[in-house]
């Protein structure tokens, strides 16, 4: 199946790692040229290298906060000097959710939650506020919001209306932007095999003395008894970044390997 992806020009916050890093290799591999854009420039720079050395398109890597607005105006402005336009937004830049952060109400103080939506939510909102525009000029155009399965669980307060919160803005510009071409889709990945996570795994083994591969069984709770790697997630991105996910907007995809139990309708 052809995609339709050649020479579409994309925007990937939190493109030098994890989710957003494999998903900025999808999309390249299937014929985008691309900015990615994160805080740490080394990273960055490793990154883009690295994915245009694989995929032979122009990738480039531009630092941004995207809890400063004046930063990713800047953003979006040098994407379209270095791209000469943009079609599609990745909005993937967030803190991951740490363990050992609070999750019971009493804990749950203002600046948690705060810091939790700052990045996740008005970041993804200053971005596509900023993007926008663009798309609605030429009159076409795809904003994939990554959030997460945590907006389908009440574990943590914070980390749940982060994820929710993400799903309510990509609902709301799903309607307001469709009528002029662009789909808005937001991802909810589960547990995710990244660099990350194999890190952490391994930390765990040298301290324990466990296998890597029982204690990664052991966090395999989904329906498919393994974790969804990183790169499973960028193939159900880059379809819905592609002119072909026409039929899908405002809606949630969750990419966790199935949750036991629950029905969602």
């Amino acid at each position: 199946m052809d995609l339709g992806l050649t020479d579409k020009r994309v925007l990937v916050t939190g493109g030098s790692k994890g989710i957003g890093l494999a998903i900025a290799h999808g999309l390249a591999a299937e014929g985008a040229d691309m900015v990615i854009a994160a805080r740490e420039p080394e990273a960055l720079k490793l990154a883009a290298d690295d994915i245009a050395a694989r995929s032979g398109r122009k990738v480039v890597g531009i630092t941004v906060d995207t809890g400063d607005d004046a930063s990713v105006q800047q953003l979006v402005a040098q994407t379209v000097e270095q791209l000469g336009g943009i079609d599609i937004l990745v909005n993937s830049a967030a803190t991951p959710w740490s363990a050992g952060s609070p999750t019971d109400f009493a804990s749950t103080t203002d600046d948690i939650v705060r810091r939790e939506v700052e990045i996740k939510v008005l970041g993804y909102l200053r971005t596509a506020r900023a993007v926008a525009p663009h798309l609605i000029d030429q009159g076409w155009g795809r904003i994939i919001n990554i959030s997460g399965l945590g907006a389908r669980q009440a574990n943590s307060i914070a980390q749940t209306i982060r994820n929710v919160s993400v799903s309510a803005l990509t609902k709301n510009l799903a309607d307001e932007l469709g009528p002029h071409g662009i789909n808005v889709t937001v991802v909810h990945p589960g547990r995710t095999r990244t660099a990350r996570l194999d890190t952490a795994l391994a930390a765990e083994s040298a301290e324990t003395g466990t296998p890597v591969a029982e204690l990664e069984q052991a966090l395999a709770t989904n329906s498919i008894r393994r974790i969804v790697d990183a790169s499973e997630v960028a193939d159900v991105v880059t379809f819905l970044a592609s002119p072909r996910s026409i039929g899908i907007t405002g809606d949630a995809i969750a990419v966790g390997g199935g949750v036991p139990g629950p029905v969602y309708y």
